[in-house]
């Protein structure tokens, strides 16, 4: 006869599933056959430990063994007396008085059987959903994160690029321990893609404001831009007001599958830098060639 399964797991009679979720984890992890090669006690602890957290992780299960109407294998306890005490036909005779058919008690003990035959079966383990965050930078270019579970394992976690907050990565086999040799669960992780100081994502295109000099936006000219593949010189076109989008093709979110590579637009912002008398001096005596009124038309809107 199995052992009681609250004893077999550690807890209390009124512990929480989720105490119970934790005390299975940690108990089959540590008599784990694969843990423990050549040691048929923990395989036998291991298979104690999964009966147990099988019955009680169940509501309906859990609740008729408190009630006594299960034992801790799961199998019904027969009412004193045996349903033939209770059973009587239209006519009064009692079951099993009539021919040479099974009985009811023949009846119920072998659908009793067959679900003690199913409940020894193997069976696949739970899936079990983690939490990953990815730094920006991996979901564009695509790396290995490493997560840590609660049990202490480490998993390897290859990110492609292009992944987005919110989409779930299937770890086929890193799930839950499987029941009477079958296979294990999955671990099934959704990811959370932090921000960036700099980028920002547009689908598989990317955004970076690029602050450039006065001189470089009237003149033009080569500058040095970070982008998620390293630095790269770019050549800004000349008179480039705030605002003006350069495209940096192939800069964005890296290809996948059959998915092309996205786009690095730099916006440009053109910041003044601090006093400079001599620029000062030169904008008081300058008179345009063209001049040009940069709020024309603005009036007939207000």
């Amino acid at each position: 006869m199995a052992a009681d399964p609250y004893e077999t797991l550690g807890v209390s009679r009124d512990a929480t599933p989720e105490t119970i979720k934790q005390a299975y984890r940690k108990l089959a992890r540590q008599h784990h056959p694969d843990l423990n090669p050549g040691k048929p006690d923990a395989e036998a602890r291991f298979k104690a430990v999964a009966a147990a957290h099988d019955l009680l992780s169940d509501p309906d299960k859990r609740a008729r063994f408190d009630r006594g109407e299960i034992d801790a294998e799961g199998q019904e306890q027969r009412p004193a007396g045996g349903y033939r005490h209770y059973a009587e036909d239209m006519a009064g005779t009692r079951y099993g008085t009539r021919g040479d058919g099974p009985t009811p008690d023949d009846i119920f003990a072998e659908f009793f059987e067959a679900r003690r035959r199913a409940q020894a079966a193997p069976r696949r383990g739970d899936d079990e959903s983690y939490r990953l965050a990815v730094p920006f930078l991996s979901a564009v270019a695509g790396s290995t994160e490493v997560l840590t579970l609660p049990d202490g394992r480490t998993l390897s976690v290859k990110i492609p690029p292009g992944v987005e907050t919110g989409q779930v990565l299937r770890l086929r086999g890193q799930g839950g321990a499987g029941w009477q040799g079958g296979p294990a669960g999955d671990a099934l992780i959704e990811l959370q893609v932090q921000d960036h100081p700099l980028y920002r994502r547009d689908g598989n295109d990317l955004r970076m404001d690029l602050p450039v000099t006065l001189r470089e936006a009237v003149l033009g000219g080569q500058v040095d831009v970070p982008t998620p593949f390293g630095p790269l010189r770019v050549t800004l076109p000349p008179h480039s007001d705030t605002g003006r989008q350069v495209r940096l093709r192939g800069k964005g979110v890296a290809a996948h599958g059959t998915r092309a590579a996205g786009d690095l637009f730099l916006v440009l912002r053109v910041v003044i830098g601090p006093p400079d008398a001599a620029l000062d001096a030169f904008l008081r005596d300058w008179t345009p060639e063209h001049p040009t009124d940069p709020r024309a038309g603005m009036e007939g809107q207000a």
